[in-house]
């Protein structure tokens, strides 16, 4: 056999691979897109409300989606519709290429029964002899090994409202790789040569991009460090100030010199690394000089909380509250501010044993407009807990359990506390320490 007919047989060999691969390579920009706004799904989600109604919520399915669907909404999570988006038109495409290389296959094609390579010379036939078993072998090896990277790469099952469905059908596709391996073997080789050659260049790909370097490059890269200070309600509302004087060439200066928003930044980062002793003369000093900024009253108000100090930092807070009441607050800051203020001023009161004080700064919470920015909300359903917690303790239980059925619409986590509310005679004492240290 001369070269030439060697190159001829191995024509439809190449031409079935390079056309995979150029197939994969457009649309690998769509996959890329496709992780870019998943990844920002498994970030919104937890700060989403159930998918399914909790239980005594009173709402409908139907209610709870419409809730769920506004809430994705109003805090910019793409749409659910990204998640499987890839995987839609890949295995569209995929069925409508093997199919029509089968067909080809199937009707001798010209050039399919001698356009193989190695031990598949015959793309035509299906995999027989002793080399049978190998193309049948690699599909089902390749498959696993995919399934195994991309659940890895994945960062949506990671999330706790996906992570069962999430194991569930990661068992389904490991069980199918041997399903895989028996359905290759009524094949034509035709077929398995552009099987094995997609799952290859699915493996190459997935390992390309979750490499550090190109995830970076290429924005994909999630970012799973938490942020100290992400829950404390006030240090999220605050740009860290430049602590060093561009004219002095990088060297210290004075906090004598820090504006206040300096200040409250700089002690921002002691209590985000438990230095309450260092943070509070930095808030005082901020008071000084801005007696009207609020953020630094409220924050000192929480550092003194911490340090058990509950009559001065009750004072601070309800100086705070007051502030933000005279002002008739709309804005959505200045109403995340004034929950905030009301909701420590409350447990402060309550820690002191002045429990119709704490009640009653709570209370105001209570009485507001459900908040429909994201994280004024979040400050408003933990306000709801203390104050459920608080008035059960007076024996107020069916308005307590009221309260609760709201916490729980968006927050399924506090069922068992809403369920010991509505049966058991006595609630857990901790139950505002733990709503608070959320917030702390």
């Amino acid at each position: 056999m001369t070269s030439l007919d060697c190159l001829d047989e191995l024509v439809r060999w190449v031409v079935i691979a390079t056309s995979t691969v150029a197939f994969r390579t457009a649309l690998l920009p769509i996959l890329i897109l496709q992780r870019k706004q998943t990844k920002r799904i498994s970030q919104f989600l937890p700060k989403l409300p159930h998918f399914w109604p909790p239980q005594g919520s009173g709402r409908s399915v139907l209610d709870q989606l419409k809730l769920f669907r506004k809430e994705r909404k109003d805090i910019g999570c793409p749409s659910f519709l990204w998640v499987p988006a890839y995987f839609s038109i890949q295995i569209s495409c995929f069925f409508l290429w093997i199919t029509s290389i089968r067909r080809m296959s199937l009707d001798h094609h010209p050039g399919f029964d001698s356009g193989g390579a190695l031990w598949f010379q015959n793309l035509t036939e299906i995999p027989n002899g002793l080399y049978g078993p190998l193309f049948p072998f690699l599909i089902a090896g390749l498959h696993y090994t995919n399934t195994q990277i991309t659940f890895t790469a994945s960062s949506v099952h990671k999330v706790d409202k996906f992570t069962e469905l999430a194991k569930a059908y990661k068992t389904f596709l490991n069980l199918l790789t041997c399903a895989l391996y028996f359905l290759s073997f009524q094949m034509p080789q035709g077929s398995l040569l552009y099987w094995a050659t997609n799952l290859s260049f699915s493996i190459a790909q997935q390992s390309i991009l979750n490499h550090p370097v190109v995830s970076a490059k290429l924005g994909l890269q999630a970012n799973d460090s938490v942020q100290k200070e992400a829950g404390n309600p006030i240090l999220t509302n605050i740009n860290e100030g430049k602590l060093t004087d561009p004219s002095s060439k990088g060297r210290l200066i004075s906090v004598h010199n820090l504006t206040p928003k300096e200040l409250v930044a700089l002690s921002a980062k002691y209590l985000s690394g438990g230095h309450k002793d260092k943070s509070i003369p930095l808030l005082r000093l901020a008071l000084e000089k801005d007696p009207e900024y609020l953020q630094a009253m409220i924050i000192l108000g929480q550092a003194l909380y911490q340090k058990d100090q509950f009559a001065e930092a009750a004072k601070c807070l309800e100086q705070a509250a007051s502030k933000l009441l005279d002002t008739s607050p709309t804005e959505v800051e200045e109403v995340d501010l004034l929950i905030v203020a009301s909701q420590w001023a409350g447990v402060s009161n309550i820690r002191q044993g002045k429990t119709s004080e704490g009640i009653t700064h709570l209370e105001r919470v209570a009485n507001m407009k459900e908040p429909d920015d994201p994280k004024s909300k979040a400050h408003y359903l933990d306000a709801l807990v203390l104050y459920s917690s608080a008035i059960f303790n007076e024996g107020r239980r069916e308005e307590a359990a009221k309260y609760l059925r709201r916490v729980v619409a968006y927050d399924p986590s506090f069922s068992e506390l809403l369920k010991q509310c509505e049966e058991d005679d006595t609630i857990p004492t901790s139950s505002s320490s733990n709503s608070t240290s959320k917030t702390s």
